[in-house]
C-alpha cells in the first residue's frame, strides 16, 4: 500500500464511528455499493469475530477486533519473519519407503527414514516416539512389480509407557471391491476419514504403522513407496 493512499485512510473524513460510539454492528458484511466514502461501519460476522470496514477511493477496507487475542485471517498471510511463542498446529510428512523379497500376508511395519521393514513396531527402524500429538491425515502408497490386485489394510499403532505392547489405535482398509483395483506403479492413498477411529498418537508414545494384504500381489523384490502426512499439534 502506497504512503499517499495510508494517509488517505488515516486522514479520511466521513460518517466515521467516533471513539466510544454506541453505535450497533451488523450481521453481515456491508456493500461498498451502499456505503458513504469515508463511512464506517461494524459488522459481527458468524465466524465470531467483530470487523471495523471503512470505504476509502471506492475500496472497501476492513480490520478484525478481537476480545481473547485470536486472529482470523481469511486469504494469504504475508510476513518476512514469524516466530512462534507457545503452539502451531501444521502438517508433516514421513518417507516409509522400503523394498521386500515376497507378499505383505504378513502385517509388515513400516519404516521411518529407513528401508528396513520389520514384523514389530519395537524395531529402532519401525517405531518412532512422537514428538507432539499427531494424527495421520493420509498415507499414499505406491507398489512395483505387483501383478495383482487385493486389499490393503493400514493400522496406526501406538507402545505406551512402560511396555512393548503394539496397541491398535485406528484401521483403514483400501476395499479394492468398491473402490477400484490396485495396479503396479500407480498410488493410491488413504485418509483420516477411511479409519474406524481417529488415527491420533499423543506425545511421548512409540508410534508405528502396519500394512497388511490378504493374499500375495505377486512380483519378486519389489520396492514399496510409502508417504503419510501427519496434523502435527505443537506445543513449544
Amino acid at each position: 500500500m502506497s504512503e499517499r493512499l495510508i494517509r488517505a485512510v488515516q486522514n479520511s473524513k466521513g460518517n466515521s464511528v467516533n471513539s466510544g460510539s454506541n453505535k450497533g454492528a451488523m450481521s453481515h458484511a456491508p456493500s461498498k455499493a451502499n456505503m458513504a466514502e469515508g463511512e464506517e461501519v461494524y459488522s459481527l460476522l458468524s465466524n465470531g469475530f467483530l470487523y471495523l470496514y471503512k470505504k476509502v477511493n471506492g475500496l472497501l477496507w476492513r480490520t478484525a477486533l478481537s476480545y481473547n487475542g485470536n486472529q482470523n485471517v481469511d486469504k494469504k498471510l504475508t510476513t518476512r519473519e514469524l516466530e512462534y511463542k507457545y503452539s502451531f498446529v501444521d502438517y508433516r510428512f514421513f518417507n516409509h519407503n522400503f523394498n521386500k523379497n515376497g507378499g505383505l500376508q504378513t502385517k509388515t511395519y513400516l519404516p521411518w527414514g529407513d528401508v528396513t521393514d520389520g514384523t514389530a513396531m519395537t524395531s529402532s527402524a519401525t517405531g518412532i516416539v512422537a514428538p507432539f500429538k499427531m494424527t495421520l491425515h493420509k498415507i499414499l502408497m505406491r507398489m512395483e512389480g505387483i501383478t495383482s490386485s487385493d486389499d490393503v489394510t493400514i493400522t496406526v499403532e501406538k507402545s505406551d509407557d512402560g511396555d512393548q505392547a503394539e496397541d491398535v489405535v485406528a484401521t483403514a482398509t483400501y476395499d479394492v471391491s468398491s473402490v477400484g483395483g490396485i495396479s503396479a506403479n500407480t498410488t493410491f492413498e488413504l485418509n483420516i476419514t477411511d479409519f474406524d477411529n481417529t488415527p491420533s498418537v499423543d506425545a511421548g508414545l512409540l508410534c508405528g504403522i502396519g500394512i497388511e494384504t490378504p493374499s500375495n500381489l505377486g512380483g519378486s523384490y519389489n520396492d514399496y513407496w510409502m508417504t503419510s502426512v501427519w496434523r502435527v499439534e505443537v506445543k513449544l
